[in-house]
């Protein structure tokens, strides 16, 4: 093993897993992922152990995982959405572990080697949905223009899921994937993070050498007038600390900033409605002009 956990992007995927595993194995879970372990394995529990900053980690993905549920959910229910496409679909176990349409079209694509272990390790748990996997490489721009005109014909209407994948891409990949993905008749949506300038400052500075083999790497001066630029509109904003409020999992900050968001709290300026509680979130972006 290398001096840092991560030993590429892929592996990341595990990381986050383990964390949903823990998660599901508590007693007062908000979720249930019983097949999180099975897929995080010893390499996950490996990676988690020796990450910095863990506390932080383990709560954004519990509570990011709760918000795109509900965001996911609500849009399926609601029958604007007959196929969700997944793009870096990873270890997610969305189709085996939420109550879905059995004739909503759920498509993963992710590299060849994820694509594969996934499959190898749930070949006998059937998904509760129509599924579907491509092996892919999304900074390939040929490559991914030929995928999506395959999997997203005329007569869809398509959801786009990019959990945890956009802080990962260069600007410029960020862009050219979202101009292909708004050039698309069928899509509907889009979900994907967001955070602040000054999130994105604090991670590098604090995982700069633990995610050296992953690091982020998109970083636009202003987050949704990038995304406005290249043809998508904020519809929905979940910011991640006001949920993770609603859902009995606070933030959880240090003492010393506890202590300063307690006396904002005290003075009136504190709360989930003050600018600190909206620095990281996941976005519904709708195509927009």
């Amino acid at each position: 093993m290398t001096s840092s956990p991560i030993r590429d992007l892929a592996d990341t995927a595990f990381w986050v897993a383990h964390y949903r595993a823990e998660e599901s194995e508590r007693p007062d879970a908000l979720f249930l992922d019983p097949l999180a372990r099975t897929l995080a394995g010893e390499r996950g529990r490996a990676i988690a152990t020796r990450m910095p900053n863990a506390h932080m980690t383990r709560w954004q993905a519990v509570v990011r995982t709760c918000l795109i549920d509900q965001l996911l959910g609500e849009l399926v229910a609601s029958g604007a959405v007959d196929t969700v496409l997944n793009l870096g679909a990873g270890l997610d176990t969305r189709p085996w572990r939420m109550d879905l349409p059995a004739t909503l079209r759920w498509v993963e694509v992710d590299q060849p080697a994820l694509i594969d272990f996934k499959a190898s390790q749930l070949s006998s748990h059937a998904p509760r949905c129509l599924l579907e996997r491509h092996a892919a490489n999304l900074a390939d721009a040929g490559e991914r223009r030929a995928l999506l005109e395959r999997v997203c014909g005329p007569g869809r209407r398509v959801l786009v899921l990019t959990e945890g994948v956009v802080p990962y891409l260069s600007n410029d990949d960020v862009a050219a994937l979202a101009k292909d993905l708004r050039a698309l008749p069928a899509s509907v949506g889009w979900i994907a993070e967001y955070f602040s300038a000054q999130v994105i400052r604090q991670r590098a500075k604090r995982m700069a050498k633990a995610t050296a083999s992953a690091p982020f790497l998109f970083e636009p001066d202003d987050w949704f007038a990038f995304f406005a630029a290249n043809g998508w509109q904020p519809r929905q904003i979940r910011y991640l600390p006001v949920e993770g409020q609603r859902l009995g999992r606070p933030f959880p900050a240090p003492p010393l900033l506890r202590a300063v968001l307690t006396l904002a709290r005290l003075v009136g300026k504190g709360g989930v409605d003050s600018p600190f509680f909206k620095t990281m979130g996941y976005v519904l972006y709708a195509p927009g002009a």
